[in-house]
C-alpha cells in the first residue's frame, strides 16, 4: 500500500495560548490488573469492548499524523499497557516513525519480566514504573494486589534490558505512604533511579481526595532534606511536569516532584492525551473530548484528521481549577483517561 502523503507542518501544533504541543500520551487499554485506591478500586468494572479500542494500525496512523504536526515524544500508557496483547509489535511500528525523538512507556511492571527484552528490541527507549510503596503489606493495601515482589523483578528486568533511565512514579497520599519518602530517596541513591513524587489529584474513583489526603511535594522534599542536602537539577527540562533535584554529595539518582495541585505547571504544558477509545484530551482534567476514532472509521483522510487534531489542540485549557473553586471533576477516572 502506498505511503500516504505527509501532512503539512507549515504551522506548529499550537494552542490558543501559544503553547506548542510536542508530547502525546497514548493509552492502549483501559484494563488494569491492579485496583489502586486512588484509581479503580472497585471490582465490578465495565471495560471498553474490544471493538471500541483503537487498533494498532489506527494508533500508528494517528501517531504519524501527530508527529508530522510537530509532536516529538510518545508515551504509551493504560490502564496497564502491558496487558495489551502483542504490544512489542506496536512499539516496533512506532519506533521507526520519522521525526520521533522519544518513545517511552508507563507501567506497573508486573509484566516486564517477560516483556522488557522484547520491548527493548522493538525500539522502546525507557520506562516509568508506578510504585507507591516499598512495603509489601502496604502495597497489598494500596494496589489491592499482593504483587510487590513481581514489580521489583520487573524493575530488575527493565534495567537488564537497557530500558533506562528508569523512573519510579510514587503517588503520595497522607496516612498511606507519605512516611516512605526517605525510603524512596534512598532507593534513588542506591539504584541511580529517578524517583518522582506525584501529588494526589482529584481523579480517583470515590471520594478519597481532599486536603486531608494531599501531601504537597514541598513537604516531602523538606523531609528528605533533613537527611540529604538537595540542589535543583542543572538538567531541568522546562516543559517537564517534574521539578528535579539532585544530591549535593554527588550520589547518583534524581528526585522529582510533580506538584500538580500546589504548584501547577500548566503554563508550560506541551502535552495532549489519546484515550484507548480514540478521544483526544487536551488536559488531564478536561471536561470535553474530541473523537478521532470516529473520524478514522468514517474514512476521513490524513489532512482531515490533522485538521481535527489542530482544532482540538486549539481548545486546550489555560489551566486546571483544582485550587480556585471552579474545579469540576471529570467523569472518567485515571485508568480510563490514560496515566
Amino acid at each position: 500500500m502506498p505511503t500516504p502523503p505527509a501532512t503539512s507542518v507549515a504551522l506548529p501544533l499550537q494552542d490558543s495560548f501559544g503553547r506548542e504541543i510536542e508530547s502525546l500520551r497514548i493509552s492502549v487499554t483501559d484494563r488494569c490488573n491492579f485496583r489502586c485506591l486512588y484509581c479503580i478500586p472497585d471490582e465490578n468494572i465495565e471495560w471498553l469492548p474490544k471493538g471500541d479500542l483503537l487498533t494498532f494500525e489506527e494508533i500508528v496512523r494517528l501517531a504519524r499524523i501527530a508527529i508530522e504536526l510537530g509532536v516529538r515524544k510518545l508515551r504509551l500508557t493504560g490502564g496497564e499497557p502491558l496487558l495489551r496483547k502483542n504490544l512489542p509489535f506496536l512499539v516496533e511500528e512506532l519506533a521507526v516513525l520519522p521525526g520521533l525523538q522519544d518513545l517511552a512507556l508507563t507501567t506497573n511492571a508486573t509484566e516486564l519480566v517477560r516483556l522488557a527484552e522484547p520491548l527493548a528490541k522493538a525500539g522502546l527507549e525507557r520506562v516509568n514504573i508506578s510504585l507507591d510503596t516499598l512495603d509489601r503489606e502496604n502495597f497489598a493495601r494500596m494496589a489491592q494486589r499482593d504483587a510487590l515482589p513481581r514489580v521489583l523483578e520487573g524493575i530488575d528486568a527493565a534495567e537488564a534490558a537497557g530500558l533506562t533511565p528508569i523512573s519510579i512514579n510514587c503517588v503520595a497520599i497522607r496516612g498511606m505512604n507519605d512516611h516512605e519518602a526517605l525510603d524512596f530517596a534512598e532507593l534513588a541513591r542506591r539504584r541511580d533511579f529517578e524517583v518522582r513524587f506525584i501529588e494526589f489529584m482529584p481523579l480517583e474513583h470515590g471520594h478519597r481526595w481532599g486536603e486531608h489526603s494531599l501531601v504537597p511535594g514541598r513537604e516531602l522534599r523538606e523531609r528528605i532534606q533533613e537527611r540529604y542536602a538537595l540542589a535543583p537539577s542543572p538538567d531541568q527540562d522546562p516543559h517537564a511536569p517534574s521539578r528535579d533535584w539532585v544530591f549535593e554529595d554527588g550520589s547518583p539518582g534524581v528526585l522529582g516532584f510533580i506538584d500538580s495541585v500546589t504548584a501547577p505547571f500548566c503554563a508550560d504544558c506541551n502535552r495532549i492525551r489519546l484515550t484507548a477509545d480514540g478521544k483526544i484530551r487536551t488536559c488531564l482534567f478536561s471536561l470535553r473530548e474530541h473523537d478521532l476514532l470516529a473520524a478514522l472509521r468514517s474514512g476521513e483522510d490524513d489532512a482531515q484528521v490533522a485538521a481535527r487534531l489542530r482544532a482540538a489542540v486549539a481548545t486546550k485549557e489555560l489551566k486546571h481549577h483544582i485550587t480556585d473553586g471552579l474545579f469540576v471533576k471529570p467523569e472518567r477516572t485515571m485508568s480510563q483517561i490514560g496515566g
